[in-house]
Parts: C-alpha cells; sequence; structure tokens
C-alpha cells in the first residue's frame, strides 16, 4: 500500500489559495481601519471650547469628534472582520471545489496506474474536454501505455518463439534417444545414426541459445569496448566464415570496398557482418548471387549486402527484423535461428547507428547499415 508523505496536492492548493486571500482580505481591512481613521482625524475641528447638544445634552465637540472617530473604527474592523471570515471560508470552498475537478484527470491517471498489469494495457484514459496540461499528461500517459502494450506482446511473441524453437530440437533428442533405448536390437551403426542426430539437434540448440545470449547483450544496451575498426577487415573475416557453403551453393559474390573506418566493439561488427553474409548465402537460390560493399563517409560508414532470392513483397520487409522470422513469414527452415536480422538490428542501435532492408525486383534482400565513422558521431 502507498504510503502518503504529507497533505495532497489538492490540500496543499486549497492552503496556498485560501492563505493568499486571508492575506490580501486582511490587509485591505487593515487599509480600511486606516483610512477611516485618517479620514475622522483630517475632518474639521471645531474650536477649542466649543460644546454642542446631542439628544439635549451638551458635549464637549472635541471629545465627540474623538468618540465618532472610535466608533468608526469599531464599526469597520467589526464588518470588516465578519466580511473577512465570510470571504475567507467562500475562497476555502471554491479553492477546493475548483482544485477536485482539475485534479479529476491526475486522479484517474492515478487509479488507471494502480490498476495498470499485463492483462489490463488495453485501457486507456481517453480525456476529453479542454486541452490544457492535464490533458496533455492524460494523452502522454496513454502513449505510453501504447508502448508498454506493443513492448509486451513483442515480449509474449518472443518468449513463444522462443520457447517453440528450444522445443524442437530437444524433442528431436528425446524421440531419437527412446526410439534406439525402445529396440533391444540396435547395432553399432544404429547408435552412430541416433549420436549423429542428437549432435544434429544440439548444435542447434546451442546456436539457438547463443544467438538469443546475444540478442539480449546487444538489445538496448551500450557498447562495452568503442575503438576504430575497419570494416573492410570485419566483411572480409566474415566472408571467410561462409564462403565454403557459398561455393557448395555455387553463389557468385562481388566485393566493392573502399575506405570503411568505423568505431565500435570489433566482435559485434564482424558479427553483424556475419549475420548478413550468412542470411545472403542460406536464402538465396542456387547459382545466386551476392554484392557487398562498403563506404567510407566524414560522418558515417554505410556496409550494404544484396543478394538474389526468393521474392518477397515490399511490405513485409520490415517483419524480417522481427525474432525467429525467416524469408518474412517461414518458421520451418532447418538453416539458422531465425534471430540474424534482429541481432544486426540490436548491434546496430547499440553501435547508434541504422539499418535498412529493402526487396530486391525479382526476388532476393537488400540491407544497407550505416554506422557512426567518428567516436562521437551519431546518426538519426
Amino acid at each position: 500500500m502507498a504510503r502518503r508523505r504529507g497533505p495532497g496536492l489538492r490540500t496543499r492548493i486549497t492552503l496556498l489559495a485560501t492563505g493568499l486571500v486571508a492575506f490580501v482580505s486582511g490587509l485591505l481591512l487593515l487599509l480600511g481601519w486606516l483610512l477611516v481613521g485618517r479620514v475622522i482625524a483630517s475632518s474639521p475641528r471645531f474650536a477649542e471650547g466649543s460644546t454642542v447638544f446631542v439628544d439635549g445634552r451638551e458635549i464637549d465637540a472635541g471629545v465627540l469628534m474623538d468618540v465618532l472617530g472610535q466608533q468608526a473604527r469599531d464599526d469597520v474592523l467589526r464588518s470588516g472582520s465578519v466580511a473577512f471570515l465570510c470571504v475567507v471560508a467562500a475562497a476555502a470552498l471554491l479553492a477546493w471545489t475548483i482544485t477536485g475537478r482539475v485534479l479529476q484527470p491526475v486522479h484517474d491517471v492515478t487509479d488507471a496506474a494502480r490498476r495498470l498489469s499485463a492483462e489490463s494495457l488495453g485501457e486507456r484514459l481517453r480525456l476529453t474536454g479542454p486541452r490544457d496540461e492535464v490533458a496533455e499528461l492524460a494523452d502522454t500517459f496513454d502513449e505510453m501505455l501504447d508502448r508498454l502494450q506493443a513492448a509486451f506482446e513483442s515480449q509474449r511473441r518472443f518468449v513463444a518463439n522462443a520457447s517453440h524453437e528450444l522445443r524442437t530440437p530437444l524433442s528431436v533428442i528425446r524421440t531419437e534417444l527412446d526410439v534406439t533405448l525402445a529396440d533391444p536390437d540396435a547395432d553399432v551403426d544404429e547408435l552412430r545414426r541416433m549420436a549423429g542426430v542428437v549432435r544434429a539437434a544440439t548444435e542447434r540448440a546451442e546456436q539457438l541459445v547463443s544467438a538469443l545470449l546475444l540478442l539480449a547483450r546487444t538489445d538496448g544496451l551500450g557498447l562495452a569496448v568503442r575503438e576504430p575498426v575497419d570494416l573492410n577487415a570485419v566483411v572480409e573475416s566474415a566472408w571467410r566464415a561462409v564462403r565454403a557453403e557459398a561455393e557448395e551453393r555455387q553463389v557468385r559474390a562481388s566485393f566493392l570496398s573502399a575506405p570503411a573506418p568505423a568505431v565500435g566493439d570489433p566482435a559485434l561488427l564482424e558479427r553483424i557482418a556475419g549475420n548478413l553474409l550468412e542470411n545472403a548465402v542460406r536464402h538465396n537460390v542456387p547459382g545466386g548471387w551476392i554484392e557487398v560493399r562498403t563506404e567510407g563517409g566524414p560522418d558515417r560508414t554505410l556496409l550494404g549486402v544484396s543478394s538474389s532470392g526468393q521474392p518477397i513483397a515490399p511490405d513485409r520487409v520490415e517483419e524480417l527484423f522481427e525474432p525467429f522470422r525467416r524469408g518474412g513469414t517461414d518458421r520451418t527452415a532447418r538453416t539458422g535461428t531465425g534471430l540474424g536480422l534482429s541481432i544486426v538490428r540490436a548491434a546496430v542501435a547499440a553501435h547508434e547507428g541504422v539499418v535498412h532492408a529493402s526487396a530486391v525486383p525479382g526476388g532476393g534482400l537488400s540491407v544497407v547499415v550505416q554506422l557512426p565513422s567518428t567516436p562521437h558521431g551519431k546518426l538519426v
């Protein structure tokens, strides 16, 4: 339960408004009292020793003027005190009422925040009325809920997909073990076949776990290492890892290299280049092509990887950056983990760069990565 540290905002505003009204009213009462006294004091005086008759009685004129002045001041003080109390009470009541109405949207925001949970992220305030600061606060709160809901839904999909991907190799391992153990006549060849399947499934699970750890390391975090890196050397190293697979699939590669200095984590930059080249090879068509280009500039360095492949709808290109997406919608591919472009986007964001992908006419994908080329560079 939340512990209140002091009077609420409504109470403080009411006390402040009431205090200000009381101060001004008291000041006016004092000025009125002084003004009456000054008016009486400056009124014409009778001659010394003069007398006047009041109700048949003879009274000294000087004493009468003093009595009238005191009585006038007493009347002002008495009437002013009653008016003072009425004004202060009215001010307090009005301040309390108006403040309550003004702060009601704030209470709505507070109540919504208290009710907020993963199951109630669909609630919105949608405040109507004057577009003042309180309405702006409510709109900002609604926008925050939109972002939270999108993040929670993305997280749910990620967890569900990750569970599915991890369950697949584990199911293969368990099935192979159960089948082999249930066969009393299993020979060495059968055991070797089972061991090969289990090893392949284990490697797949290990790749997936490593990719998940790398994605968690880069997603939303800064860089632990930031040093000058030659992007051409990074691309060359990454290409050596996939060259054999490209030659096996008869994929032709061309490189358009120019000086491309970058600043960042060498391991993550090599992972960016490696994932782009792996995707270009594994999602290519037999006898296809790959074009890699690097280009440096005063503020940014560019790495572009284009390749042939299956046709991709332009409006579904952005989906490729979602976890466990392969070829736009295929989640059943036997190679890769479905996290390649997700890791690329997270690693590029950690370098404060930008990444953009577009469909190649006739089939294939083109991905362009822009990275800062100076230590303090930042792309927007």
